[in-house]
């Protein structure tokens, strides 16, 4: 029971902590709430403590997050950015795993060369979900955004293999060479990405064979979903590949292969609408897991620094800013190299860093903040090696990577907002032309389609439609259609009409809501019938507040 009521807490908590954000006088960014609730609850005085499992951490909450972020990105714009990509993902990797372990070999002592490999493995991989969650969706240009979205979804793969790699040469249970550890790493990551993709595909042959035996139940469909992930993820773990890289491959195949396009509309609503919750709650609970380590964290580490004469606590927090800075410039390096390298070589199709300012080579340097997967491979490092001996400085490793998380998340709070700054009615205006121009188009098929409707009904003797009825009902849907279909100079004018017909069609649908209600009440209509108009209203509801979003 105490595991059950523990789920629960952790749950209202999350649900409360969106509210917090809102109402308090400074906006503070949910992440940072969820994190300072976790370590309030954590704190002595209210004793919640929950032991944390990495390996656990990593199967509950990364396969559907990772899932999640790889269904949302185009896999034709990751294709695209495939060479900056591999350029962050890969070579930024292991530039940061062999500079900044030999930085922090150097800096703190205590920490032998191997585990400072460590501990700059898990620093490596970047977190796209802290940072949606620090700024906001849609406040950092997509021409940067798609790029470290795509870099957070290789670089968890690429950094855990490299921790894995550093602790099995601890242990002893392993002889690193260059050559092995490349083949090793190439198996793992190929691996991993077939693996989701088979997984996918035998998903949607399952999903198919499904609906022909028993119809299209979309709870049944949706709750398959779900698993998808999790089965990926599990799968690819147990072949000895990566999961990681699994679970994005499901996430971005799902998406081109048609299953969702080609899935019934009451299943495609459901499994939007749960995927949402589950999204907002598994981040919250990955943050207010890193809240609950906190106070443990510090006070092991205050104590074992305590009972270390070689080591200050001071030193230690000096440690985690010398760390991040460290980061940072290596950080920044590479993408001006990059854009550098771009200009000077690759002068017929050149990276997107050749077109960069200073100002977006900063914002794309600090959007690098660390987050769930730094926190799990820290802590998924052995208490023991293989001898039974303590593993060398694992609470420093621990203490350094979770202050590296605080620090980089605090510093992109300040400093994303002011180089953003100015740069998002751009972005905004940009995406209303698209928008507009893109509906012009759909019109226009449209049009077309349903003249030839038109025609085919006029000719079609058996279903006897009134030829006034026909031509009343066409000229009213092909006028709404034709509004849409204005010039650049009537934008503004169509926009606000389409507004003001929103307000009206909300206005009407809210009275009619009210009237099931009366109905219902005075026994006009049964419960069934309720239930059925509503849900349609709310369907027609949820639409016009979409579209004026």
């Amino acid at each position: 029971m105490e595991i059950f009521f523990t789920i629960l807490i952790m749950t209202l908590v999350v649900s409360l902590s969106g509210v917090a954000a809102r109402i308090l006088p400074f906006q503070i960014p949910l992440p940072l709430v969820q994190i300072a609730a976790g370590a309030l609850l954590a704190w002595p005085t209210f004793g919640l403590h929950v032991d944390f499992d990495p390996e656990l951490f990593l199967v509950l909450f990364i396969p559907p997050l990772l899932f999640a972020d790889g269904w949302k990105t185009p896999i034709n714009e990751f294709l695209s950015h495939g060479r900056e990509i591999l350029g962050l993902a890969l070579v930024l990797v292991l530039i940061t795993v062999v500079g900044i372990g030999y930085l922090i070999y150097w800096l703190v002592p205590g920490i032998p060369l191997i585990p400072a490999f460590a501990l700059a493995a898990v620093l490596s991989p970047t977190d796209a979900v802290a940072l949606s969650g620090i700024v906001g969706e849609g406040r950092i240009p997509k021409k940067i955004m798609s790029i470290v979205q795509g870099e957070a979804l290789m670089n968890d793969a690429s950094g855990l293999v490299s921790l894995k790699f550093a602790v099995a040469v601890a242990m002893g249970t392993m002889v690193f060479t260059w050559g092995g550890a490349s083949v090793e790493f190439l198996k793992v990551a190929i691996g991993g990405l077939v693996a989701g993709v088979a997984v996918c595909w035998l998903y949607g042959r399952s999903l198919r064979l499904m609906s022909r035996w028993s119809g299209d139940d979309p709870a049944t469909q949706t709750v398959l979903l779900l698993l998808l992930p999790f089965a990926s993820y599990l799968i690819a773990e147990h072949l000895g590949v990566s999961g990681i890289l699994a679970a994005v491959a499901a996430g971005m195949t799902i998406t081109r292969s048609g299953i969702i396009r080609q899935a019934p509309l009451a299943m495609r609503l459901r499994a939007n609408s749960v995927w949402q919750m589950l999204e907002f709650v598994f981040n919250g609970m990955v943050f207010l897991m890193l809240g609950l380590q906190l106070p443990d964290i510090l006070s092991t580490s205050i104590a074992q620094a305590d009972a270390d004469p070689n080591v200050e606590l001071w030193m230690l927090f000096a440690d985690v800013a010398l760390v991040y800075v460290a980061l940072m410039v290596v950080r920044f390096g590479w993408l001006w190299i990059m854009q550098r390298f771009s200009k000077r070589m690759l002068k017929k199709k050149p990276l997107e860093f050749s077109n960069y300012s200073l100002r977006e080579l900063l914002i794309a340097s600090f959007a690098g903040v660390r987050g769930a997967i730094t926190l799990a491979g820290v802590l998924s490092i052995p208490l023991f090696l293989s001898n039974g001996d303590p593993f060398p400085a694992r609470y420093e490793l621990v203490f350094i990577a979770t202050g590296v998380i605080l620090f980089s998340l605090f510093v992109g709070v300040i400093l994303l907002p002011i180089l953003l700054r100015g740069m998002d009615s751009h972005d905004k205006s940009g995406h209303r032309r698209e928008i507009q121009s893109a509906r012009a188009a759909m019109a226009g098929v449209a049009i077309e389609s349903l003249h030839k409707m038109e025609a085919r009904l006029e000719k079609d003797s058996e279903e006897n439609i009134d030829p006034e009825l026909l031509k009343e009902v066409s000229l009213r849907v092909i006028g709404n259609l034709r509004r849409r279909m204005v010039g650049k100079e009537e934008v503004e004018q169509a926009l606000q009409a389409e507004n003001l017909e929103r307000r009206f069609r909300l206005t009407a649908l809210r009275a009619e809501r009210a009237e099931v209600y009366h109905l219902r009440a005075t026994q006009a209509i049964s419960n069934e019938t309720m239930q059925k108009l509503l849900r349609d209203l709310d369907l027609l509801e949820a639409l016009l507040i979409e579209k004026e979003e």
